[in-house]
């Protein structure tokens, strides 16, 4: 069997022969020319070195499906992965009290089967919230790990090829909790969330705790003017003046080591406001600041670092040993590209936030609505519609060579970006442009932006 990890985590283990029938189920519903190539079989037993030839063949295939729009957003493609975790998990499928975190810290339990997906928990939270069917895209589950603190470190949005109560209850470990929290970056999307009693409390919960945890900074005058509007609940008025913070709406990450400006840097990044921002103490122990937007990143990619060792299949890599890198390649200047990389256990959490501000950005220059990006009816049932298939955005880097394999799509599919195990930590000049994200945004930059 392989195991089959998603952002370093296992999902599942399968065997050829059910990623073949997969393969096969695809074709038969997209055509041959849609799928990508599928790794021959063999008649004779594997050596060692074709096994490992066939597993690096199937990853490669498994992230080259996630990436299509189509086939990573099917529902062939992501109920293979639903029942394939459910199987490995050995959960068998049974009502059970599943506990949301909001982000007060109040506790929402709600009564699911162990194979209900995440757009089914979103729904039955949102339903025990009295949350409005066109509110409910506007939210997001997310994948936490509470710190000693009482804050909380993101580890992931929860993707709709997951089953929720099997992926937290599998990590074995009481500090991991799934909390609602709004997935929108635009705070003018604030207004439509706010029409609505519901939303407005969990919008003004969610603000109260970023800023006691002091993700929003305020100074002493901004704190006694939210305490007095706090007192007399006056909670628009809150946010209202909320909005006029600097870091509102902003997700804080944990601190992290950075190339930029110099190696080695420590940084604290925050995602926000189409940019990401870092707060970096040099060498010298002086603290600089500075925001990269995203629509001046070209493109960028996620790797890990796995030290090559010959030990058991079934071993994985001690959590000390993997090393999770995003880099972007950023216009610094009119003509000047530069790399700027980041060594953090959370750059697949950072990655899914580009991904989304770049999907937000495409929507309002397509002049969609996020109420309609968000939701849309299969079979009858309300479903959930990811945005980048309300927009599709064509790749981004034409490569003038025709052999050489297109750029990634900008897809929903933050989570296939590479993880490969590789003995070195690459530059970020070697690795092939399938590993990369083309961002669809860097276009629209003209030189009066610079």
């Amino acid at each position: 069997a392989y195991n089959i990890h998603v952002n370093g985590v296992l999902h599942c283990r399968v065997r050829y022969s059910q990623l073949l029938g997969l393969h096969e189920q695809l074709r038969k519903e997209y055509g041959a020319n849609v799928v990508p190539a599928f790794p021959p079989k063999k008649i004779f037993t594997l050596t060692p070195a074709e096994v490992e030839q066939r597993r690096e063949q199937l990853e490669k295939y498994m992230q080259a499906v996630r990436q299509d729009p189509t086939l990573g957003g099917s529902e062939t493609f992501n109920s293979f992965l639903r029942k394939a975790q459910q199987e490995t998990q050995q959960i068998p499928t049974e009502e059970v009290v599943l506990e949301v975190l909001l982000s007060n810290g109040q506790k929402v339990k709600v009564t699911i089967l162990t194979s209900d997906q995440t757009e089914d928990v979103l729904e039955a939270v949102a339903s025990k919230l009295d949350l409005p069917d066109d509110l409910i895209g506007y939210f997001s589950l997310f994948l936490v790990r509470e710190t000693k603190d009482g804050a909380f470190s993101f580890v992931r949005k929860l993707q709709e090829f997951e089953l929720p109560y099997v992926s937290v209850t599998s990590l074995h470990n009481p500090e991991f909790r799934i909390i609602l929290r709004k997935s929108y970056w635009d705070s003018s999307y604030d207004d439509d969330v706010m029409e609505h009693r519901v939303g407005l409390n969990l919008l003004y919960a969610q603000t109260v705790s970023d800023i006691e945890h002091g993700w929003i900074p305020v100074n002493k005058e901004q704190h006694r003017q939210l305490k007095s509007l706090q007192e007399k609940v006056s909670k628009k008025e809150f946010i209202r003046l909320a909005q006029t913070l600097k870091y509102y709406g902003y997700l804080k990450f944990d601190p992290c080591v950075t190339d930029f400006p110099e190696k080695g840097c420590h940084v604290v990044v925050s995602a926000g406001n189409n940019e990401l921002n870092f707060q970096v103490r040099l060498p010298n122990e002086q603290i600089k600041e500075g925001s990269f937007k995203v629509t001046r990143m070209r493109c960028w990619r996620v790797t890990s670092s796995v030290p090559m060792s010959n030990g058991p299949s079934g071993s994985s890599p001690g959590k000390s040993e993997v090393k999770l890198e995003l880099a972007f390649e950023y216009l610094m200047s009119k003509d000047r590209l530069q790399w700027v990389t980041i060594t953090s256990p959370q750059a697949i959490m950072l990655s899914i936030c580009l991904q989304s501000m770049v999907d937000e950005l495409m929507v309002k220059k397509s002049g969609g609505s996020i109420r309609k990006m968000f939701r849309r009816r299969v079979n009858g049932a309300l479903r959930r519609s990811e945005s980048q298939q309300a927009v599709k955005s064509p790749p981004l880097l034409d490569s003038p060579d025709a052999s050489r394999e297109p750029m990634a799509k900008l897809s929903s599919k933050l989570t296939s970006v590479s993880l490969r195990g590789i003995s070195h930590s690459s530059s970020a000049n070697d690795v092939g442009a399938n590993d990369f994200h083309g961002n669809y945004a860097f276009e629209g930059i003209g030189d009066e932006d610079l």
